[in-house]
């Protein structure tokens, strides 16, 4: 399912994302089944209700959706993601959708998975592994699509592997490579609950965008994420809430919750001029 405008990178349709926003604001849709259903009660598609809501509350202030795949496969509700993916490019079709999927295995496994998030979910960008290599990443680019590396995750117990050896770490080797094998389609996961960290990544990917979960329910700081993660035009970032606001409250009222949640953020990262 084609949904990329010929000729264009991943990359410039997130310039033209940040642009129109005027905000590195993403907002994750993780729906948890308990959750959706209070807010929703007696709803046939609760998740899909549930998170179109969500997406038509906030649309304006973001420069990028990403859905977490898990959330919807463990509810069975694959059919309401192909669906939710559909309506933002329909309604919203300045804003890019990542999904995310972490996805990392190689040869004809690896074409699948990129199957599965191009061709079924119709999405514009995708989180891939990348402890297999290079061979397990080539599989994932294709023209006008995104393919978002792991690089320093915000979980606390990422140290033992992303970390090592010391002197090297493991995280910005990945940060160096991706730099170099760029051609508008690749970015980076940076956690925004390492902000010396995030700034080290910054200096040795250059001007990649990094996609920077951990602001929110995780204690991120919006702040020292753009002042250490911003590339060299105070922009290259994604910066991703999740529950933070689309459960800014589990009642009727979600939608406004989840508005001023979002706008809450937009403020703290708004694009400079």
């Amino acid at each position: 399912m084609e949904r990329t405008a010929p000729g264009r990178t991943f990359r410039e349709r997130l310039e033209r994302s940040w642009e129109r926003s005027g905000s590195l604001l993403c907002v994750g849709l993780d729906p948890d089944l308990d959750t959706v259903r209070a807010c929703l009660p007696g709803s046939d598609r609760p998740i899909l209700e549930f998170c179109r809501s969500v997406v038509d509350a906030t649309a304006d202030l973001v420069c990028a959706f990403k859905p977490q795949i898990a959330h919807f496969a463990a509810a069975r509700a694959e059919a309401d993601l192909e669906t939710l993916i559909a309506y933002i490019h329909e309604a919203y079709p300045g804003v890019p959708v990542i999904l995310d999927a972490k996805r990392g295995d190689i040869g004809a496994s690896a074409e699948q998975y990129a199957r599965e998030a191009f061709e079924r979910y119709g999405a514009d960008a995708l989180t891939v592994n990348p402890y297999l290599g290079w061979e397990s990443i080539e599989p994932y680019r294709r023209p006008g699509r995104g393919v978002v590396l792991l690089c320093r995750t915000s979980n606390p117990g990422s140290d033992w592997l992303q970390e090592h050896p010391a002197g090297d770490p493991l995280y910005l080797r990945v940060a160096r490579e991706a730099r170099e094998r760029d051609a508008g389609d690749l970015m980076l996961v940076a956690g925004a609950t390492w902000p010396e960290e995030l700034a080290a990544i910054r200096r040795a990917a250059g001007d990649l965008p990094l996609l920077v979960p951990g602001v929110g329910a995780q204690g991120g700081d919006p702040a020292a994420v753009r002042e250490q993660g911003a590339d060299s035009r105070g922009r290259g970032l994604v910066v991703n809430a999740s529950r933070s606001v689309i459960f800014a409250s589990v009642g009727p009222d979600f939608r406004e919750a989840a508005r001023d949640s979002a706008r809450s953020l937009h403020s703290l990262l708004r694009l400079a001029g």
